[in-house]
């Protein structure tokens, strides 16, 4: 060793935090382009696509107008949940206003006899598995912890833990495989639940075990306030490349390639080849949650951009650049929607309150003397309001004497 090389060995480092003033930054490795699978265009055109064409072969006239009546109905009952939140009948509400595509596509092209797990957005998903529209509201309402059975229609229970479904998902899949089903199940998050590391767990476990799971992460570009610049260096979908399974990108305004992809996924996983990471590029055009306010974080140029590419706009585009649907169907749907929001908000106000006693009830199987004693405590702290309720009236009555 040199004078020289043993003196630079024993001169301390810099930290990786700290650099001379005036300096140059290290040149970052560039991301190669992402390439987004896109059957139709913003403008409604279709676009040919030989990988997944022959997935959407079969899609007729019909089933064109049955994507875009999902789309519709599930935006109206959307924007119902909001508005019954504004008026203080919801605690909470996580609108999926923009995603449309991204899940009813996604959604129809599951089999009845896979398996879902959502985040707490899915309701267009929930849509699809025939999960009726009230009984997501409950848990937003506080009257439940979600209103269906997750084994009626093989879809969970909605995941408010940031992430932790993907952990779920994986697992189940493991048992799937186990017990020799040719099922796969699906795993829903967002791009902010990317960054956990529940979903690094999930990506890793799968591929080890190949399990039959496809993770279905919607890119609306917003962590709550956080931009995906500020979470990853490279295009979303191309994580799972380092786990050791595919990727891919797609245009999550448009239903039918979201349809296509998510087939082309389930398949693979069906058919004993392992995971897949899907990115639904789209756009959140509301809020986080009806707590958020975007105009804080977000500029109006961008969302008034990405409007021009509204996922229901673009399939009527090409409805009636088809001749695919006619003023009938439309009118129709209008009248369908209208009446559907009317049944949400009806049934919303007529949901009963829980009984406040049933909070104490299955905490443990077999009782537990800790749980008795708490629940006769907070029985005798809601009967000192009914008791307080009868002196006033007494009182009031006394004075009328």
């Amino acid at each position: 060793m040199t004078v020289e090389s043993t003196a630079a060995a024993r001169k301390p480092r810099r930290s990786s935090g700290t650099k001379r003033a005036g300096a140059k930054t290290a040149p970052q490795p560039k991301a190669s382009e992402p390439q987004l699978v896109q059957l139709l265009t913003p403008e409604g055109e279709r676009v040919k696509n030989a990988e997944y064409d022959g997935y959407v072969a079969d899609i007729t006239p019909e089933s064109l107008r049955g994507l875009y009546r999902d789309m519709v109905l599930t935006r109206r009952f959307d924007a119902e949940a909001t508005s019954l939140q504004r008026q203080g009948e919801l605690g909470l509400w996580a609108s999926l206003l923009g995603q449309e595509a991204a899940q009813i596509g996604s959604g129809r092209a599951l089999r009845d006899d896979d398996y879902v797990f959502p985040t707490y957005r899915e309701h267009g998903v929930a849509w699809c598995r025939g999960v009726d529209p009230t009984n997501l509201l409950g848990m937003f309402r506080g009257v439940n912890h979600g209103g269906w059975d997750p084994k009626t229609n093989n879809f969970h229970l909605y995941t408010i833990v940031i992430g932790s479904q993907t952990l779920h998902a994986t697992g189940y899949a493991m048992g799937v495989a186990k017990d020799g089903a040719d099922s796969a199940v699906i795993a829903y998050f967002g791009d902010g639940a990317s960054s956990q590391g529940d979903v690094a767990e999930s990506f890793t476990f799968s591929a080890v075990y190949n399990a039959p799971v496809v993770f279905f992460c919607q890119n609306n570009q917003w962590a709550i306030s956080e931009p995906t610049e500020k979470q990853m260096r490279v295009p979303l979908y191309q994580r799972a490349q380092g786990f050791g399974f595919p990727g891919v990108r797609v245009d999550g305004n448009d239903v039918l390639a979201c349809l296509a992809v998510t087939r082309a996924a389930l398949e693979r996983a069906r058919t004993g080849q392992g995971p897949m990471l899907v990115e639904a590029f789209t756009y959140r055009m509301g809020a986080h949650t009806t707590s958020d306010d975007p105009t804080k974080y977000r500029a109006d140029e961008e969302r008034e951009a990405w409007e021009a590419k509204d996922p229901i706009l673009r399939l009527r585009a090409y409805l009636e650049r088809e001749s695919a649907a006619d003023e009938a169907f439309f009118a129709a749907l209008e009248e369908e929607s209208e009446a559907l929001g009317k049944r949400v908000r009806e049934a919303v106000r007529a949901m009963p309150d829980p009984d406040h006693m049933a909070i104490f009830d299955h905490v443990y199987a077999d009782g537990h003397a800790l749980v008795d004693e708490e629940r006769a405590q907070f029985a005798a702290y809601q009967a000192s309001f009914a008791d307080s309720a009868a002196d006033g009236s007494a009182a009031v009555a006394e004075e009328g004497k």
